[in-house]
């Protein structure tokens, strides 16, 4: 293990910890881990990292307590409606670096080059990813920028709204060849993600597969089936 991991796992438990700690009090964490509050408090601080035999101790104490599925879960909040607010997870950069951490170790042997998402709310998530796998991120738009010559661009008609909306993506952003991984907090129709494959085509770049913090019914099955691609979702609603 190089220096880059020992630090990477030291925080992951940080991260760990200030995740249950809005849940548990120190008292709690402390009968779980069998440490003093007052060193918790130094870690959840920030002021002290554990030893790596510490952090391996504590990755798997904690571990039993911190389900990313559920934890996303709990958190969603729904109107009378049945829609729902991700906010609470998005803002959460603890939640999305672990669920980060979760993604790119499925993907950091295929040779992913770029991260692409749509603008706005999958932002969080897809930059994060991307950090997990040293690569950039790129996202699409609903509007052109100033300042930029070509675009590739793909209109679409999302099921709510009856209107025609239209990507645009820097003909810069992406790369003949380059393998993209495309992520979003959720997909319920499949017109955006759709879209953005779409955008992949027209640069002749490759995409190796889909993430999705939630998915609504069974959308992932059909994209899977349509590209023949890993479409995954943290939580399945």
């Amino acid at each position: 293990m190089n220096q880059y991991e020992v630090i990477k796992q030291k925080l992951k438990v940080i991260r760990m910890l200030r995740i249950l700690k809005k849940t548990y009090t120190y008292e709690d964490l402390s009968k779980i881990t069998g440490l003093p509050i007052t060193v918790l408090n130094r870690y959840v601080k920030g002021k002290v990292l554990p030893s790596v035999e510490r952090a391996k101790e504590l990755e798997e104490q904690l571990g039993k307590y911190l389900d990313l599925q559920e934890e996303v879960k709990k958190r969603l909040r729904f109107d009378s409606f049945g829609f729902f607010d991700t906010m609470s997870v998005l803002s959460d950069v603890n939640l999305l670096a672990l669920i980060a951490e979760h993604v790119a170790l499925k993907y950091m042997k295929t040779g992913v080059s770029k991260v692409l998402t749509a603008a706005t709310d999958g932002i969080p998530l897809a930059v994060q990813i991307a950090n997990e796998l040293g690569v950039d991120v790129v996202y699409a738009k609903k509007k052109k920028e100033v300042g930029v010559s070509k675009f590739y661009e793909v209109n679409y008609v999302p099921s709510a709204s009856g209107s025609i909306t239209t990507l645009y993506l820097p003909a810069w952003a992406l790369k003949k060849g380059e393998r993209v991984l495309i992520v979003d907090d959720v997909v319920r129709s499949g017109e955006t993600q759709r879209a953005l494959i779409e955008l992949c085509e027209q640069a002749d770049a490759v995409p190796v597969g889909m993430f999705f913090l939630i998915s609504v019914g069974n959308i992932i099955d059909k994209l899977q089936e349509e590209y023949n691609i890993p479409v995954e979702a943290l939580v399945k609603l």
